[in-house]
């Protein structure tokens, strides 16, 4: 498969462009995930001319409104080049599949920021060019390379991006009443696992060749959306035993017993999703269904990234 294009904060891969002339290279961004994403370097306080080195910069709340200033210069104001830098970065931006920022940054830090009134700090801000690229780009799985290191934030960040590099493909090929309703029923699987999966389906009922552009633009809107939440482990579990329900006339009693056993024991804790999802694809590889070999939910990204053998 083609690499992913995914935006990240440029010291994030190593390059020296912090405000101390340093980095904050990541080792699983640079090395995992780049077997599989291509990405696409920002530094937006570079970019719109600060230096490297360069005076350390902060959030500061002024009356209604937030902006990014100098610590030692309170008279260095970069809010506004900030926002203008994501402006034109749009056409870039529109090409990524998604986006790793550097965590607390004034400038692209994603939630959480430190934000001074006075003397005191809130951690309730967003970077200013983060907030900005992230308005712009509504569909865009983002994330912070902090947020990474939690099992269920990694798989739910690289199932987003993995959904929209599809749809993106849907778009290329030529989006059609059948394409989009075959990208709906491969999704479907997944859509039950983070939310009841009627109500996507209620946007397609009445989809025509003449509505198709609206009914598409809100069906992607409401699947990011969607998919934003992280699944737990009771979700999961509804899944697989939805999934199971497809082999009650395939398995015998004893390998019924089990299925449910290995179900059950995921449900506890006790091992990985992995598991049942594992022993899934045994019993379909002996007993195929095409619904189910269509679904993405059982490969919803490459196995390589391991990323279910931790849920």
């Amino acid at each position: 498969m083609k690499k992913i294009p995914i935006g990240i904060s440029s010291c994030l891969l190593g390059e020296q462009v912090r405000f101390d002339g340093g980095h904050k290279r990541d080792a699983y961004i640079a090395g995992t995930l780049s077997e599989y994403f291509e990405f696409h370097p920002f530094c937006p306080e570079v970019a719109i001319g600060l230096g490297i080195p360069r005076p350390a910069i902060r959030l500061v709340k002024t009356g209604n409104a937030i902006r990014s200033v100098g610590i030692k210069d309170p008279q260095l104001d970069v809010t506004d080049r900030l926002r203008a830098y994501a402006e034109q970065q749009k056409e870039r931006h529109a090409g990524l599949c998604g986006y790793i920022l550097k965590k607390d940054s004034p400038s692209c830090g994603m939630e959480r920021v430190k934000v001074f009134t006075g003397d005191q700090p809130h951690r309730n801000g967003f970077g200013i060019y983060a907030q900005e690229m992230m308005r712009n780009n509504p569909l865009l799985p983002v994330e912070e390379e902090g947020r990474l290191g939690d099992p269920g934030l990694r798989e739910n960040f690289i199932q987003r991006v993995y959904v929209l590099y599809r749809w993106k493909q849907l778009l290329a090929e030529g989006l059609t009443v059948q394409r989009l309703m075959l990208f709906h029923a491969r999704h479907k699987l997944i859509i039950m696992s983070h939310a009841d999966y009627r109500e996507m389906g209620q946007l397609l009922a009445g989809l025509t060749k003449d509505n198709l552009l609206q009914v598409a633009g809100d069906y992607i809107l409401q699947l990011m959306n969607t998919l934003k939440t992280v699944v737990s482990r009771r979700s999961h579990v509804n899944v697989l035993q939805h999934i199971q329900g497809y082999l009650k006339k395939e398995l015998s009693a004893d390998d019924k017993a089990e299925l449910s056993e290995i179900i059950e024991r995921y449900r506890s804790g006790e091992i990985p999703l992995i598991v049942p999802l594992t022993l899934l694809k045994h019993h379909f590889r002996k007993s195929p269904d095409p619904y189910i070999e269509e679904s993405y939910y059982m490969s919803p990204y490459p196995q390589e990234l391991q990323l279910i053998n931790q849920l």
